[in-house]
């Protein structure tokens, strides 16, 4: 048996990386990756660095909130029925490079007028040039070399009037034990399983995540380690 090592950053690429999976395998994985947030309370995360952002803006004004890498829309979907009740005035905008995916994000959010979908890549010009208040980075900065990482943190510090908020996994010998339980229990669904558990291994150590805030230009950032093995980063403009 291979044995387990966290010490470094996993280089091994997931079957969501590839940008042309599509149909109903994709559908289905998604979907399933929206149940696995839910049940583990992922998304809350998120949601939690947001209402921080958003304390003293005024309720009366749009606030443009971006979710890079959004997958089937689940985190944007969230956070509508979250301003409803909250009263604020959202407009939410879903970016990922997988046109499939956006596709079935699409579908997803058709009762959701607030709600807007992107089919682009983070590292092209159209994208580089779009602003918004709040740039949302759940469980998508992993999925990059950690040069990469600084540079599209820079980009998000500019692009982002308010901030950024990151909600990823951390790399950890006993979370990637308990998924793999909780997979063989729960997900009947090899890429789910499989990509779960590199994204653990793809994962962050807090040390890692606070070299990278340095390297960043002067914003206020906050770092912790959230349920169910997470790293809540706030970054604040």
């Amino acid at each position: 048996m291979k044995k387990l090592n966290t010490k470094e950053r996993s280089k091994e690429v997931e079957i969501m990386d590839d940008f042309d999976l599509k149909g109903k395998q994709l559908e289905r994985t998604l979907r399933d990756l929206e149940h696995i947030n839910a049940w583990l309370g992922g998304n809350q995360i998120t949601i939690q660095g947001l209402a921080k952002h958003l304390k003293n803006q005024p309720k009366d004004k749009e606030i443009s909130i971006a979710d890079i890498g959004c997958g089937n829309g689940a985190m944007l979907r969230e956070i509508a029925v979250w301003a409803k009740k909250n009263k604020y005035r959202l407009k939410l905008i879903g970016v990922d490079a997988n046109t499939h995916g956006i596709e079935i994000a699409d579908k997803l959010a058709k009762n959701f007028p607030e709600i807007e979908f992107l089919a682009l890549n983070l590292f092209s010009e159209d994208f580089k040039q779009i602003k918004f208040d709040v740039i949302l980075c759940t469980l998508t900065l992993h999925h990059f070399k950690n040069e990469e990482i600084i540079n599209i943190l820079k980009l998000y510090t500019q692009q982002a009037r308010l901030g950024v908020i990151v909600n990823d996994l951390q790399r950890s010998k006993i979370a990637y034990r308990l998924f793999k339980a909780f997979c063989g229990i729960f997900i009947n669904n090899e890429i789910a399983r499989k990509d779960g558990l590199i994204s653990i291994l793809r994962g962050f150590k807090k040390e890692e995540l606070i070299a990278f805030s340095k390297q960043l230009p002067a914003q206020k950032h906050s770092i912790n380690w959230k349920w169910a093995f997470r790293y809540q980063w706030i970054i604040q403009n």
